[in-house]
């Protein structure tokens, strides 16, 4: 059997890594658009912030080492066209520009996402740059010892907006920040979070601009202005952070069902709607475990965990993906967010009967040092009050509080067994009554 995959980041080589491991014999092909595979680009604000300079930490595996398992890599070709009627490919070699076909038995399409370029007069000006791929990361670090550029202003306030604010303050540069909606993370928090965050920013002297649309670049050679709707403002460097899109243009001849933003609709085997051809990773859907439709969630724990799934099954084995809770998490400066689940617009565009509380504590106690302010969104069933969501907010250990909400999620527990759960407590790390247990019991 031949099986191909289309894109070697994260859930490609994840799948290829387990089905090599199940399946010794097959031929097992890997055409990657870019030069490397196996990539995190998670890590590329604190590559270029300069938190460390080893760009190959961001590499789990190299090509040569994933050859050595008899996986066949062909880095920088571009899978140009599916034929999926006779089981073809059309191969572009990038570095010759001549393209072949391959067949396959078996396909997997993980060409993951690209950044969204939006429509802003003059983009492709001088010192105006994406952060997605390492060679971005890698120009940006660059620029950021440039000490002619005082001044950065960034484009979108998702998490790679904000992430590369932490990068750009190391510098010492000037920071403002551009964002479309009413708030930073509109499509992540709700406002109780996302106030706390804004705060945060403003506290550190990064400008902060809601509501507001960039629609021009403005400069001789290189970009000197940000113009929106309202204002004109100095920039030095520009940062294009306004989300991606799914890589799946090239399937758009294929008939396979796809939502409304391009991502391929997969079940929870990671099949399409095409007989032999299977998806996962930021190209495709995945199934919430608290929706009824197919859900973009666009994770590198989402695609990989799902991209070892489809390996099992490229092998025949049946195996079910159960489904994410969309959990995430990021640092802003000196605070660290995280959710998992439903958040409360979520839950009301779902029609559920649902109630929310909001409560600050304190993540340990006050005689040993390190206390910090801590905070806790919970999301619950009004009816049955099994937990639907949660958020949490804090200087120290929000994260790790999230991770314990979305498993008591997973497990669908109730404010009251959250309220009475038997957590760890020694003074360094937690109060007697811990903020979880707090939360379930005001969570009436």
């Amino acid at each position: 059997m031949k099986v191909i995959i289309i894109g070697g980041i994260a859930s490609g080589m994840s799948a290829a890594a387990k089905f090599r491991r199940l399946d010794k014999d097959a031929q097992v092909k890997v055409y990657e658009k870019g030069p490397i595979v196996s990539f995190g680009a998670c890590g590329l604000p604190y590559f270029v912030g300069g938190f460390f300079d080893n760009e190959k930490q961001m590499i789990a595996r190299s090509v040569e080492k994933f050859q050595e398992t008899g996986i066949d890599i062909s880095v920088e070709h571009e899978v140009i066209a599916v034929d999926a009627v006779n089981k073809k490919i059309t191969v572009k070699n990038l570095n010759t520009n001549e393209t072949f076909e391959d067949t396959y038995d078996k396909l997997m399409i993980a060409t993951g996402a690209s950044a969204i370029i939006p429509p802003i007069k003059n983009f492709n000006i001088d010192n105006v740059h994406t952060l997605k791929s390492l060679e971005d990361g890698k120009i940006l670090k660059e620029k950021m010892k440039d000490e002619s550029i005082k001044k950065v202003a960034i484009i979108g306030a998702g998490f790679i907006g904000l992430e590369a604010i932490e990068a750009c303050l190391e510098h010492k540069k000037q920071v403002a920040v551009f964002q479309l909606e009413d708030r930073i993370l509109k499509e992540v928090f709700d406002k109780e979070v996302t106030d706390l965050l804004e705060e945060e920013l403003k506290s550190k002297n990064v400008d902060l601009y809601l509501n507001s649309k960039v629609i021009e670049l403005k400069g001789d050679n290189k970009v000197q202005k940000v113009v929106t709707e309202n204002e004109e403002v100095d920039a030095d460097l520009v940062i294009l952070a306004t989300g991606v899109k799914p890589n799946t243009e090239f399937l758009k001849d294929t008939g396979i069902n796809m939502l409304k933003n391009g991502a391929i609709v997969v079940d929870k085997q990671g099949k399409t709607s095409i007989e032999d051809i299977y998806s996962a990773g930021d190209c495709a859907s995945v199934t919430n475990l608290l929706k009824p439709e197919p859900t973009y969630i666009p994770l590198a724990t989402v695609a990989n965990k799902f991209g070892r799934v489809v390996g099992e099954n490229l092998g025949d084995k049946g195996v079910e993906y159960e489904g994410s809770l969309a959990s995430s998490c990021i640092k802003v400066l000196d605070l660290e967010a995280g959710r998992t689940g439903l958040s409360e617009e979520e839950a009301k565009k779902l029609n559920i009967n649902y109630k929310a509380v909001f409560v600050t504590d304190k993540n340990q106690t006050d005689y040993y040092p390190g206390q910090e302010s801590i905070s806790i969104k919970l999301i619950y069933n009004a009816d049955t009050k099994v937990i639907l969501g949660a958020q949490v907010v804090g200087k120290k250990d929000a994260v790790q509080r999230t991770n314990a909400l979305a498993v008591a999620i997973y497990a669908k527990l109730t404010t009251e067994q959250l309220g009475m759960m038997d957590f760890c407590y020694s003074p360094p790390f937690s109060r007697t009554w811990d903020i979880l247990n707090r939360v379930g019991n005001v969570a009436k």
